[in-house]
């Protein structure tokens, strides 16, 4: 018996009115570049973005990038959305891509994205799953990519309660069962990694976890024993956690206002988000993939539903994960933000599966697709059991 979508899940297709976006090219023209300053003269972005990149991207978003193009490129994909009732949220609306086997053994594998980042991330992963496996009767996966509760398409959380990242991953979780799967293997990055990390050890459902950041207590710092690889990541990731991570802070800590301060200006947006998708990266993505991310967030207003997560990473009071039983899967990447050395990875969870790249960074799926893709597939291989 073949698998067949439920008719809970309704086709999408994404369509900013005319009206919204005449809105947004508005003040995205009045949005004021700030002057010129030493800080921002800095062509190393030790400061954060430059006033060079600001000026160069706002005159590209104003005049030559295409959203619709860029709408047109994600509705070729098919995206759903499910209404899930949840006994904290109420009624949800979740909405993700789907790539549907029609095979009757399908492994159903779900992709969770983080913040700054959206579902977009993993597009090109799925461009290439398309080309590899053209015929849905041969595809041997189901590629389900959702936006989490309260980025940009999903909605968010209650306005009366609280919203934690275990109310997300119980919702994730509802998608998957939704969707008739009686089991299933998460792959997170970002956030998303905290997400399928709860799935594995929450829900017997949930047979594999593949991750491509891996938080710890104790982050991993260089030493002799590790290769020259390995020591400048840590270098990296150390450095990023003195001079890198006031962002989080102020997400944690005053939410309300960033909301209010992101939410007022195309501008303001945009060098929140590209700080991060320049900085997190090896190489800077193309402009158009920081734009249309950008251009999502501002569309749905995504930003400040989307911070809710990092008033729980705050908390003194948080508790460390549990030792991971259920099969896990890493990817190293050298830039990645919390980058994963395996002798340490090793004592936090069932390690079957670790490939370790030398080029990619924090957003894997958009920066290295083909690398991400094929140690998804091995991990499959070594822990799905029919």
């Amino acid at each position: 018996m073949t698998y067949s979508l439920p008719s809970s899940a309704k086709p999408f297709t994404l369509k900013v009115s005319d009206q919204d976006f005449s809105d947004f090219k508005r003040l995205l023209q009045l949005s004021k570049i700030n002057p010129l300053t030493y800080e921002s003269s800095q062509e190393d972005r030790r400061f954060g973005v430059t006033h060079k990149w600001m000026t160069e991207a706002k005159d590209y978003w104003l005049h030559k990038y295409d959203w619709r193009a860029q709408e047109a490129h994600i509705n070729s994909f098919p995206n759903y959305t499910m209404a899930i009732q949840d006994s904290v949220g109420g009624d949800l609306s979740v909405h993700f891509v789907g790539l549907f086997s029609k095979k009757k053994d399908a492994i159903p594998i779900v992709f969770l994205h983080g913040w700054p980042g959206s579902f977009l991330e993993f597009l090109p992963m799925c461009s290439l799953i398309r080309e590899k496996y053209p015929s849905a009767e041969e595809m041997p996966y189901h590629i389900i990519v959702p936006s989490l509760t309260g980025y940009t398409l999903s909605s968010g959380g209650p306005l009366d309660k609280d919203w934690t990242t275990a109310d997300t991953t119980r919702v994730m979780h509802q998608l998957m069962l939704n969707l008739g799967f009686s089991k299933y293997i998460a792959q997170g990055g970002d956030i998303g990694s905290f997400v399928a990390r709860i799935m594995g050890l929450v829900y017997e459902e949930c047979v594999g976890v593949h991750l491509n950041m891996f938080s710890m207590p104790k982050p991993p710092e260089s030493s002799a024993e590790m290769s020259t690889l390995e020591k400048a990541a840590c270098d990296r990731a150390s450095l990023w956690r003195q001079r890198g991570t006031a962002y989080a802070q102020e997400h944690a800590s005053r939410p309300s206002t960033i909301g209010f301060v992101l939410s007022s200006s195309p501008i303001a947006l945009l060098a929140w988000i590209g700080e991060k998708m320049l900085e997190w990266t090896d190489t800077d993505p193309p402009l158009d993939a920081i734009l249309t991310n950008v251009s999502l967030y501002w569309f749905t207003q995504g930003f400040p539903r989307s911070i809710y997560p990092y008033r729980g990473f705050s908390d003194p009071k948080r508790k460390p994960f549990e030792y991971l039983k259920t099969p896990l899967g890493v990817s190293f990447f050298p830039y990645e933000l919390m980058p994963a050395i395996k002798s340490y990875v090793e004592k936090e969870g069932n390690l079957v599966h670790y490939k370790q790249h030398e080029k990619g960074g924090h957003f894997a799926a958009l920066e290295r697709p083909g690398d991400l893709l094929e140690d998804v597939e091995e991990f499959v291989k070594v822990v799905w059991k029919v």
